[in-house]
């Protein structure tokens, strides 16, 4: 074989001028690839193959006797270039790696959040913790479906219902079943059919949804997000390219809300901002404006016409209740704001493989709300089509079942319970611990399964580096995967990386 492909070759470079045509981009990868002498060192000369120790220098090729190669031409067949080089007055081939058509694509990083359970899997320490993902962890530390989840999918197996495509907005009674149990089964406006719902893929999907909405309808509006956030809404508006600003919202001081910072900033943006919003259980803080806050922050919404854009992950997760942790959306659907609302159930329902969540657009009329939810599906149609079935099917048949939907709403106020548990363990655990005096009572005052510690990056290195406690880089903690017999252990760690690590 190579000797065929040295004739071909041979016979090829007898046509050849000695001026490159190759492209200048392949040139430079070609060059590239010799200087850094990662290419085959067989060489062919007329029917002979020999091997030789090809070394590079600066930017010439020497073997070894230190006699300088000189690269003439560069030559793709079947993917793989070939380099002509003169030495001593002859002309030789060498054979260089594969050229791939990707070669341009470079090594994305890690996911910052997704890369910590990897890390994770990976430590063989009997006492490591995995706090990074915002998983629901029983008090064995394993992973939970709920008794309900079961009966409703019992329920699904016995109507033997069919794996037929959805229509692109999703199933009409997941729907109907998330519009009600976000704004209430009573509130007008879905009486008034003024809430545009279309299925979405999970919470994630149905916010790149809606920035897709916003990009086409609302060309060069910003959005305004808090700082800190969840991690992955940056990458969702940078990939719809919708620009995006921060608003001040933790203050590291009082480690609770900078509100007086989180007014300016909304107030001081272009009129007509969308202002991302955490409905309850803001991530990763896990601090939440309070009830007379929530009325200042939709006052200064209202009067620079900015449209609120809430992210409603947690539903009945933070508090245990379903309507409590659904008022800010009330409050603001109250004043007649039109608003948009990303649902999502991986958490409530503990539904995280099955990607089921929801886009809600609340409109000011029955006809714009059509119009909205026309342009949803248009979107949706080229993204993904359709959504999944299973976890709608499983989601209606939930809210739709009194007795269902009551057994829900007492597993997650179990599971909030467990959580507050673990969370006041927890702060006993430190100040009992802690003999500096400091005030570590900001972790009663945040809500929902994360905890944000204050941990500088070089402390949160040393949680996992030294105690085997992964995180985000960030000092946020998931409570959701701490048990109660592991409270002390994270308590030393946290002490010995806040007073000894810099």
């Amino acid at each position: 074989m190579f000797e065929s492909l040295s004739s071909m070759a041979s016979t090829m470079l007898c046509g050849f001028s000695s001026t490159p045509t190759t492209s200048p981009t392949l040139q430079d990868h070609c060059k590239k690839k010799l200087k850094m002498g990662s290419f085959d060192r067989t060489i062919f000369s007329g029917k002979k193959k020999r091997n030789h120790s090809i070394k590079t220098m600066s930017n010439q090729i020497h073997d070894r006797r230190g006699i300088p190669w000189l690269p003439l031409r560069f030559l793709i067949f079947n993917r793989r270039i070939f380099i002509y080089f003169l030495s001593c007055g002859r002309i030789t081939l060498a054979l260089a790696v594969n050229v791939s058509r990707f070669e341009g694509v470079t090594m994305a990083p890690p996911d910052p959040i997704l890369g910590v359970s990897e890390a994770f899997k990976a430590d063989t320490n009997e006492m490591k913790l995995n706090l990074g993902v915002g998983d629901y962890r029983t008090e064995e530390l394993q992973p939970y479906v709920l008794n309900v989840v079961k009966k409703a999918e019992n329920l699904i197996l016995k109507r033997g219902e069919n794996k037929e495509y959805l229509p692109i907005e999703g199933l009409a009674a997941f729907n109907n079943a998330t519009a009600e149990l976000l704004f209430g089964r009573d509130n007008p406006v879905i009486e008034q059919q003024r809430v545009a719902t279309v299925q979405g893929l999970s919470g994630t999907g149905s916010l790149r949804l809606a920035a897709a909405l916003i990009e086409r309808y609302f060309p060069g509006a910003k959005v305004l997000i808090s700082s800190p956030t969840w991690g992955n809404h940056k990458n969702i508006f940078n990939d719809a390219r919708v620009p995006w600003s921060e608003y001040r919202y933790y203050d590291p001081k009082t480690i609770g809300l900078d509100f007086d910072g989180m007014i300016s900033d909304i107030k001081a943006a272009p009129d007509g901002s969308f202002v991302l919003l955490h409905g309850c259980a803001h991530n990763p803080t896990g601090i939440d404006p309070t009830p007379e806050q929530w009325e200042k922050i939709a006052d200064v919404i209202q009067e620079k016409k900015h449209l609120p854009f809430f992210d409603v992950a947690y539903q009945g997760f933070a508090s245990g209740s379903l309507d409590a942790d659904a008022s800010s959306v009330r409050l603001f659907a109250a004043r007649g704001m039109e608003l948009l609302v990303a649902q999502s159930y991986s958490k409530n329902l503990g539904l995280y493989s099955e990607r089921i969540g929801a886009i809600n657009v609340l409109c000011s009329s029955a006809d714009a709300a059509a119009r909205v939810k026309s342009q949803l599906k248009r979107l949706a149609r080229p993204m993904y089509s359709n959504p999944p079935i299973h976890g709608a099917r499983i989601v209606a048949n939930v809210v739709g079942n009194p007795e269902l939907f009551n057994e829900w709403e007492e597993e997650m106020e179990l599971m909030a319970s467990r959580i507050k548990s673990v969370r006041q363990k927890l702060f006993d655990s430190l100040s009992a611990k802690d003999k500096s005096g400091k005030d570590w009572s900001f972790i009663l005052k945040q809500i929902g399964m994360f905890s944000f510690t204050g941990l500088s990056k070089a402390q949160s290195d040393n949680m996992t580096n030294k105690w085997h406690v992964y995180m985000t880089k960030d000092g946020r903690i998931s409570l959701a995967g701490l048990s109660s017999v592991k409270c002390e252990y994270l308590a030393d760690a946290i002490v010995d990386s806040f007073h000894n690590v810099k």
